[in-house]
C-alpha cells in the first residue's frame, strides 16, 4: 500500500547577487530569500505552506523571519520555526519538516535562508545607511548580535578559543599527528581536497568564486593567500562575505501530486540523523576525531538502509579541511574522494548558517528523475552539531527514518590554566595565528595534566617569538610534548622540556 505521507522535495531556488559589491545593487537578505522562493516554482504550494522554517540570518537581523516570509508569499502557516545560529540547521530543519509531514501534521513546508554580507560590508565602507538610504527592514535591523554562548565555554573564551579559525586548526593538527603524517603531507592532502572543491564550484552557476584552482594555488602561502592559523592559508577558510540565498519546498507525496508536480521534479527524503557533541571543545575526550560527526553520517545511512558504496554523492560541510577529512575517514572513503557537489565554503561561498540549503539544491538537481541516491551533511559550531540526510530520486520502499538527536554526555574535567601553576602537562594539540603581514601573532595550546584535566594556554598576543616556538615549520608535531605550566602575575605560560628532542 502506498504511503501518501512520504516527504519529498518538489522545488528549490538559489540566488547569487551583487558579486561586484556595488552599492546600487545591494539588497537585504529577505529580498534574496523571496527571489529564491520565486525560482523554486510551485507558487500554489508556496502560498499553501502550512509550515515555514528559516535558517538564522547573520548579516541582517529579523525578529521573526518566518513571519516576514509568510506575509510576502501570502501563506498562513500554523507552524513556524526560526533557527538560532548554527550551520547544522538547514538539514536539522529539513528533518523536522519531513518528520511532521510523515506523521500527518503538515503537508507543505518552506525552508529558507540567506545572507547579504557582501552588500552589508560594501554599504558600511561606502558610508551608506541600509535603512535610511535603501529601506532595508527595521525588525529590528542591523547585523544579528552574537550571543556569548556562541563563542564557546568560559574556559575557551579565557584562552582565546572563541573563533572557528582558531579551533578547527587544533583538530587538524591533532589529526595529522594521529595519522602519522608530516606537516607537508597533511598540507598536500588539504590543498588537493580544496582544489577539487574549487573545480566543483567552477561548474556551479551560483558559486561566488568560479575559478578552478590547482593544489599549488590553494596550498602556497602568498601575500594574497596568507596564513590565518596553522596549517590553513586563507584559501582553506570559509568565505562569509557573500550575497547568497536558497529556498527548499518540501511536501507530502500526496500534496505534490495534487498540485500537479511531475514525477521527474520529485526527490524523496529517505532518512536523517543528528548528533551533538559537548559544547565545550576542551571537555571533549578526543581532539583528532568527531564521534558525533561519524554518528550522524552512519546513522542516516543505516536508517536509509543504503550502503555507502551505493551513494551517487556525499556532500560534506567544508568550512575547514578537517571536516571533510573526518567525514571521509568515518565513511571509509579514499582520500581522493571529492566530498561535495556544491563547491565548499571557500570557493562556492560560505553564507554562514545557510550553506547546506545550497547543498540540498544541488542534490535536488542531481537526483530528480533518476534512480540515484545521495547524502548531504551539515555541521555547526566548533564541530559541535551534526546532521545528515539521505535523499533519492525514487521512494525508499519504507517509511521516512529519523529519530532523536543524540547528545554526548561524557567529558573531561576542564580547568582554568591560571589555577594549574606548577603542574606538569602533556601537549595535546596547538596552532599559531598570524597577522596580516605574515608574522606569528599568538599560539594556542591545549594540554592535559597527569590526572586527565584539560586546559588551554595562549601565548601573549603580539609576542612573535613566543608564538613562533609553536610553529609547525619548526617541528613536525607538538603532540605528546611534555611541559611545565607556570603562572606569573596571573598569566599562564608553558615551559617546554627539551624542544630539540622533537625536531
Amino acid at each position: 500500500m502506498r504511503n501518501d505521507r512520504l516527504p519529498v522535495l518538489v522545488g528549490v531556488g538559489e540566488v547569487r547577487a551583487n558579486r561586484k559589491r556595488m552599492v546600487a545593487e545591494a539588497r537585504e537578505p529577505l529580498a534574496l530569500i523571496l527571489e529564491a522562493l520565486d525560482l523554486a516554482g510551485s507558487p500554489q504550494l508556496v502560498a499553501a505552506a502550512d509550515a515555514i522554517y528559516t535558517v538564522r540570518t547573520a548579516s541582517w537581523a529579523y525578529d521573526e523571519l518566518s513571519v516576514d516570509v509568510a506575509v510576502a508569499v501570502g501563506a498562513t502557516p500554523s507552524h513556524r520555526d526560526d533557527s538560532p545560529i548554527g550551520g547544522q540547521w538547514p538539514i536539522r530543519l529539513l528533518d523536522r519538516a519531513a518528520t511532521r509531514i510523515a506523521s500527518g501534521e503538515s503537508s507543505a513546508a518552506l525552508i529558507v535562508g540567506g545572507e547579504a554580507t557582501a552588500s552589508a560590508t560594501a554599504l558600511l565602507k561606502a558610508g551608506v545607511d541600509p535603512v535610511a538610504d535603501l529601506g532595508w527592514s527595521t525588525r529590528p535591523g542591523g547585523p544579528t548580535p552574537i550571543d556569548g554562548t556562541d563563542l564557546g565555554s568560559r574556559a575557551m573564551q579565557t584562552a582565546g578559543l572563541l573563533l572557528p579559525t582558531r579551533v578547527y586548526p587544533l583538530y587538524e593538527n591533532r589529526l595529522q599527528a594521529d595519522l602519522g603524517l608530516t606537516p607537508a603531507e597533511n598540507a598536500d592532502w588539504s590543498a588537493r581536497l580544496y582544489a577539487d572543491l574549487s573545480a566543483v564550484a567552477a561548474t556551479n552557476p551560483v558559486a561566488w568564486n568560479t575559478s578552478a584552482l590547482s593544489a599549488e594555488q590553494v596550498g602556497t602561502v602568498t601575500p594574497k593567500n596568507r596564513l590565518v592559523c596553522e596549517p590553513y592559508p586563507l584559501s582553506m577558510n570559509a568565505l562569509p562575505f557573500v550575497d547568497q540565498a536558497a529556498a527548499v519546498i518540501v511536501t507530502s507525496l500526496a500534496a505534490a501530486e495534487a498540485a500537479g508536480v511531475p514525477a521527474d521534479r520529485i526527490v524523496h527524503l529517505h532518512a536523517a540523523a543528528g548528533a551533538d557533541d559537548l559544547p565545550d571543545v576542551l571537555a571533549r575526550p578526543k581532539l583528532g576525531r568527531s564521534t558525533p560527526l561519524a554518528d550522524a553520517l552512519t546513522g542516516a545511512i543505516d536508517r536509509a538502509a543504503v550502503p555507502t558504496a551505493d551513494l551517487d554523492f556525499v556532500d560534506v560541510y567544508s568550512c575547514f579541511p578537517v571536516v571533510p577529512k573526518l567525514a571521509g575517514l568515518a565513511l571509509g572513503l579514499p582520500r581522493e574522494t571529492v566530498l561535495s557537489i556544491t563547491g565548499g565554503h571557500s570557493s562556492f561561498g560560505g553564507p554562514l548558517n545557510s550553506y547546506s540549503l545550497h547543498s540540498l539544491a544541488r542534490a535536488y538537481a542531481r537526483l530528480r528523475g533518476t534512480d540515484k541516491k545521495g547524502l548531504v551533511h551539515a555541521n555547526g559550531g566548533f564541530l559541535s552539531y551534526q546532521h545528515a540526510v539521505v535523499l533519492g530520486g525514487r521512494p525508499s520502499g519504507s517509511e521516512y527514518g529519523t529519530g532523536e538527536v543524540t547528545t554526548r554526555a561524557d567529558g573531561l574535567e576542564v580547568a582554568d590554566a591560571r589555577d594549574l601553576g606548577g603542574t606538569d602537562v602533556v601537549v595535546e594539540t596547538a596552532t599559531v595565528e598570524y597577522d596580516r603581514d605574515g608574522a606569528p601573532r599568538q599560539a594556542f595550546v591545549v594540554v592535559r595534566t597527569e590526572d586527565g584535566v584539560r586546559a588551554a594556554v595562549a601565548t601573549p598576543r603580539g609576542d612573535a617569538t613566543a608564538a613562533a616556538e609553536w610553529s609547525l615549520t619548526a617541528r613536525p608535531t607538538h603532540v605528546g610534548q611534555q611541559a611545565l605550566l607556570t603562572v606569573n602575575g596571573g598569566v599562564p605560560r608553558l615551559e617546554v622540556r627539551d624542544w630539540a628532542s622533537r625536531t
